[in-house]
């Protein structure tokens, strides 16, 4: 998993994954507790997920200028990922790296939103305005967060993930905006992601016993709400209510996505174990 971000060309904050990962994540020698491991789980694997989604856009990308800017999005979530896996991984020894490769499918704690599928741009884009819309006011709040570790990497990570927010809302608003082919394509995208939307806010046992550690989901559904409604209210969209997605991801019931996309990408650790260049 190691990847350092390239300069981004929208000028937004960056920092290199290894510095973010070596330097935070367990930086003060303490291993968490098993609810706060499991916490930093949940939180590392929706951005382990949603930076491998986004890297198979690099050479697909409808412009060439997106190329990099998903690369860059991705390698940012791939740097939030390492930190807060070796994070998770203190408390048995395990690094970031066995955590992503040598985990099955049921082991991993990724929200569903996060493994929805690519489909077409606005697809990716509808699902990257609800994650980073998501993420923003979930970094914003964990910055104050009982514990110092979690408290850093959010603090690093919120700067970041407020461009890859920036960047979503005026893709939204250009598809919305634009041909009648790009705005059906956008309607339909919203309409098929939102219903996984739900999963991200709802409260869970594991947070009732992290008062003052983790942040409260429900207690984020409210800002995120006004933020995508005025990003909605200024494209002519509508936010979809009327169906919502069981979810399961938090307990190892995934999307059938997952699947697959875990296969691609543990392939060569586990065909070639212990194999450097």
């Amino acid at each position: 998993m190691t990847a350092e971000t390239p300069a981004d060309p929208h000028g937004a904050v960056t920092v290199d994954a290894r510095v973010l990962a070596e330097e935070l994540a367990g930086a003060e020698g303490r291993a968490p507790s098993a609810d706060v491991a499991e916490y930093a789980l949940w939180l590392g694997d929706d951005a382990l997920i949603l930076s491998q989604q986004l890297g198979a856009w690099i050479a697909r990308a409808p412009e060439l200028e997106e190329d990099v800017a998903l690369a860059n999005i991705a390698l940012d979530l791939l740097g939030h990922a390492r930190a807060l896996l070796r994070y998770a991984g203190t408390i048995d020894g395990r690094t970031e790296d066995d955590l992503a490769y040598w985990r099955d499918e049921h082991e991993f704690r990724c929200a569903w939103l996060f493994e929805q599928p690519n489909g077409d741009f606005a697809q990716t884009i509808a699902r990257q305005l609800a994650a980073s819309a998501y993420q923003f006011e979930l970094y914003s709040a964990l910055q104050d967060s009982a514990d110092p570790t979690l408290a850093a990497i959010a603090a690093k990570a919120v700067r970041e993930v407020e461009y890859h927010r920036d960047h979503a809302v005026q893709w939204t608003l250009r598809l919305a905006g634009g041909t009648d082919e790009s705005r059906r394509r956008m309607i339909r995208a919203v309409d098929d992601v939102w219903p996984y939307v739900d999963e991200l806010f709802r409260d869970d046992e594991l947070i009732g016993r992290l008062p003052g550690v983790a942040v409260e989901p429900a207690r984020l559904r409210a800002p995120f709400e006004r933020v995508v409604d005025a990003v909605f209210a200024e494209a002519a969209l509508t936010r979809p209510d009327e169906f919502t997605a069981a979810g399961g991801g938090r307990r190892g019931a995934h999307f059938p996505t997952l699947g697959p996309l875990l296969a691609e990408m543990q392939v060569l650790a586990r065909r070639h174990p212990g194999a450097v260049w």
